[in-house]
Order: C-alpha cells, then sequence, then structure tokens
C-alpha cells in the first residue's frame, strides 16, 4: 500500500476557533446593524434545512429523494451531475415515472401496495386517479386494454345517452298489411310485457298493442301474423365468445329487436332461461293477446317471421325512457336492456345495429364527453364477452365525467351501486372494509374469467378519486373480498395515495 503525502501543518481547531471569534466581534462592534441581519438569515436557512432534514426521514424512499433533489443548489446539482460518485447508479437505481404521475409538490404517502398484492386479485390491473385535478395517483397495468366484465355497462350507458339521449323511447309497432295479415315490429325493446308479472315495472305491453288493433280492425279477421325483428341483423344475434349456460342458466338472451319481458321463460324472474327463438316466442305471446282482445280469427293465425310489407301503423306502445331503462340496468347488471341499448344505439347512428359496428359507434360517441377511446374493443354491450378490451384508465378518465354528471350522465352516477347499501354491491364491504361502506359508486363485473370494479369514490378526506380495479384470472370468492379490499383502501388514503 503505498503512503499519502502529509498535509501543511495547520493551527489547532481550538486556536482557529478562537481567531475567528475575535475576528467576528471586531466586525460586529464596527458594523452592527449588517450583522443582525444576517444572524436573522441564518437562522431561517438553519430553520430551513432543518424542515428538510425532518422531511428527508419521515418521508417515504421516493419522498426523500425529491426533497434532497429540491434542497441542493443549482450549481451544486450541476456539480454532481458532471463528477457523479461511482457508486451512486448502484444504490440510487433509475425509475420510470408515469408521464402523469403527481408533482413534486404533492405529499403521497399512504400506499394501497399491500391490498393491490392480495393473491384474490389475480392478474390484476388498476387505475386510480384524482377526479379534480386529473393526477394519476395509482397505477398498475393502468393502461393495458382487458376484459372488463359488466363495467362494461357504464360504457354502454354512455354512449346510449350520448346517441339517444334519456328521454328517447323505444317503439313497438303494428301495420296492417291488408287481406287478414298484421305485423309486430320490433325495435329493440326488451322490456315489452306480455302484461303478468314483470322485471321492468312500468313496461308496455302486448295487451295494449292488441286493443288497439281491435279498435282499428273491428270485425275484420287476422289469419296471419307477421313478427318482424329486422331492426337490425339477428345473424349475430349471439356472440360465440359467450358460454352457452348464459342463456339456459338466464342470463342473457338471443339479440334480438323482437322479443317479450327479455324472453325469460318466468317473466318475474332477472335469472331466468331464455329460449332459441325469442322472435318466435313473442309472436305466439301476441296471438294470446289478439285472442284474449276479441280480434277476429287471432286464436288460430299462423305466424310468419319477415319483414312487414307495410307501412301503414295501426297499433304502437312505446318503451320507458332511456333514463327510466338505465335505471332499471345498472343496478341489477341487466345484461338484456344494455345489449339492446347497445343495438339501438348502433341502429340510430347510422351504423346498422351489427354487434360489429360497436367499436366504432362506442369510440364516436364515448369521445363526446371529452376522453380518448382509441384503443378500446367492443364485442358486445354487457361486457360478457372476454373479448372486450378497455383499460382501467380510460374506465377512470369516463368516471371523471361520471361523478360531474356531464352532459347527462348524472342518470349514470345516480344508477350506480353503493357500498354496502344498493344493488350489486348491498351485500358487499364487510368487515374491516365496512370503513367503505355508502362512499363507493362503481359498476361491479363478473364474468367466468374475470371480476372487476369501476366507479368513483367519495374518500375519507373529502377528495373524489375516480378508478377501476380488474381481477383476471381468479375465482370469485377469492376476487370479491380482494377488490373490495384495494378499494377500501384507496378509500382510506384519498389523495395521500401514493403510485409506490
Amino acid at each position: 500500500m503505498s503512503e499519502q503525502p502529509s498535509e501543511p501543518d495547520r493551527p489547532s481547531v481550538p486556536a482557529r476557533l478562537s481567531g475567528a471569534f475575535a475576528a467576528i466581534r471586531a466586525s460586529i462592534a464596527r458594523k452592527p446593524v449588517p450583522w443582525v441581519i444576517g444572524g436573522l438569515a441564518a437562522v431561517l436557512v438553519l430553520g430551513s434545512g432543518g424542515a428538510v432534514a425532518v422531511a428527508s426521514a419521515t418521508a417515504p424512499t421516493s419522498s426523500r429523494a425529491a426533497v434532497a433533489s429540491a434542497s441542493t443548489s443549482p450549481s451544486a446539482r450541476t456539480s454532481a451531475s458532471a463528477a457523479p460518485s461511482p457508486s451512486a447508479s448502484a444504490t440510487v437505481p433509475p425509475r420510470t415515472v408515469p408521464a402523469d404521475a403527481p408533482g413534486p409538490s404533492a405529499l403521497r404517502t399512504c400506499s394501497i401496495a399491500t391490498a393491490a398484492s392480495a393473491s384474490g386479485l389475480g392478474d390484476f390491473e388498476g387505475y386510480v386517479m384524482n377526479a379534480a385535478t386529473g393526477e394519476m395517483l395509482f397505477s398498475r397495468k393502468g393502461d393495458t386494454a382487458a376484459q372488463t366484465g359488466s363495467v362494461m355497462k357504464t360504457l354502454t350507458t354512455a354512449t346510449a345517452l350520448a346517441v339517444l339521449g334519456g328521454g328517447h323511447t323505444i317503439p313497438t309497432t303494428v301495420t296492417d298489411e291488408g287481406n287478414g295479415a298484421i305485423a309486430i315490429v320490433g325495435h329493440g325493446d326488451a322490456t315489452l310485457s306480455a302484461g303478468g308479472a314483470t322485471v321492468y315495472p312500468g313496461a308496455p305491453t302486448l295487451g295494449q298493442l292488441a286493443q288497439q288493433v281491435k279498435a282499428k280492425l273491428g270485425d275484420t279477421p287476422v289469419t296471419t301474423i307477421v313478427t318482424d325483428d329486422t331492426y337490425w341483423n339477428d345473424a349475430d344475434a349471439w356472440d360465440p365468445t359467450w358460454p352457452v349456460s348464459e342463456r339456459t342458466i338466464g342470463y342473457q338472451p338471443e339479440v334480438t329487436a323482437l322479443m317479450v319481458d327479455g324472453d325469460r321463460a318466468n317473466p318475474g324472474a332477472a335469472t331466468s332461461p331464455r329460449s332459441e327463438d325469442p322472435v318466435g316466442r313473442a309472436g305466439a305471446a301476441f296471438r294470446t293477446a289478439l285472442a284474449n282482445a276479441g280480434v277476429v280469427g287471432a286464436g288460430s293465425a299462423q305466424i310468419v317471421k319477415r319483414a312487414t310489407t307495410s307501412q301503414s301503423t295501426i297499433a304502437q306502445v312505446d318503451s320507458q325512457p332511456v333514463s327510466t331503462l338505465i335505471g332499471q340496468m345498472i343496478p341489477n347488471s341487466d345484461n338484456t336492456l344494455a345489449e339492446m341499448l347497445a343495438r339501438i344505439s348502433s341502429r340510430e347512428s347510422g351504423a346498422g345495429g351489427s354487434a360489429a359496428s360497436l367499436t366504432s359507434v362506442y369510440q364516436k360517441a364515448l369521445s363526446s364527453y371529452g376522453v380518448d377511446p382509441s384503443g378500446i374493443v367492443i364485442k358486445d354491450g354487457s361486457g360478457e364477452s372476454a373479448a372486450n378490451a378497455v383499460s382501467p384508465d380510460f374506465v377512470a378518465h369516463l368516471m371523471v365525467q361520471v361523478a360531474a354528471g356531464a352532459k347527462g350522465l348524472d342518470t349514470l352516477a345516480q344508477s350506480l351501486p353503493v357500498s354496502g347499501q344498493s344493488g350489486t354491491l348491498s351485500s358487499r364491504f364487510t368487515g374491516a372494509n365496512a370503513v367503505a361502506r355508502g362512499k363507493v359508486h362503481a359498476k361491479t363485473g363478473w364474468i367466468d374469467s374475470a371480476n372487476t370494479l369501476g366507479g368513483y369514490i367519495d374518500a375519507a378526506d373529502g377528495t373524489k378519486l375516480t378508478f377501476a380495479f380488474y381481477a383476471i384470472g381468479s375465482s370469485r370468492a377469492a376476487a370479491l373480498p380482494a377488490l373490495d379490499a384495494v378499494t377500501a383502501a384507496a378509500y382510506t388514503c384519498g389523495n395521500r395515495l401514493t403510485n409506490s
């Protein structure tokens, strides 16, 4: 080991201090005022340094790094950059900061990392933002488009409100073709009811249509009943990615423009087996209603499925307004109404009503809310397809508009289930997660491969947060409490939420 050169002789420390103090006293005696001002400045500098030291000691790692950076003078930072310590890269590895990460002035000290790492979340994707400032507070693959489950219904609602408006009603008409033939023409009102029990209170009925037909025809007999569901092409009435069990168990019907009671075997049950021929079932129910109304010959009339040949309308009933239908769809996650609103929105926007048109229809409609829907993939209106692709980031940004009630979206905001209180969230947020009961307004989602939740949170500190969380690939039993836990954790953190 080589020896180092010795330093030049220097006065001892006590001697140096004694000389320095003597010089200071002499200076103060000559010019007292500048020394008073300088002393005050020194106190402020020392106090500032103390505050920085306290912040550095108590803040999380990332915050301490920010404090240290903020307290370094420009010249010192330049010097440090020009001559870095050889070990700096090993002890402080660089990290990627999202472009929309909170600014350095924000105090973020509350983490949901533990809750977001729960095994019940499976392949987790999540995004949380401050609705007022637009700041991203938390993201885990938040910009990755994925299956949404029934959170898709919030996009369907927003699309319907943009295209149709909350006051839009859906007609079902009857035309007179002459020579004993009349046609019932559907335009997508799945709430049209046979007239008994129904899951859609206030829905129009076949009896009302039949009474109008009787009043118009009098004693003229009916020999043929035409069923017309050509408002959109029913060739894609069933998406191949939907499990057939969704129909046989009773969550989803074939998507046709003419049906009665959502094609339920039990019209009064939300979940009830559906048929393979909702149009034929509607024709049979209409024939019964005509016979009950006293229409001559109706009881033995043949039923033929085709487009009507007449524009002569002799009867019409209308659905309740779209705003009411949304209020029936969202709390109970009704797939039938979601598919109808999606197809009607497509048809009324000039896109024909096909499933293939939905991506472009949704993108155009959703952009009217000031969000960027590029990259979303829409296979259906209900969210049943695992081939749907929408990022949590997009859902959270849309929810900013929902929470604000922008452009009629208050209809959706008022319909969202509330944690521990209503809709599909009424029995959730229990135990430790009960802290967020009544504070989370969100749409639930459940398909075989994913459980999801998206909406807004009235956080503990008064901040309004918007969010979307996807638990992909885990069981429902494991996913639901895990989703509730990470949402409750975000509620507790509020604007202190950190992305670390």
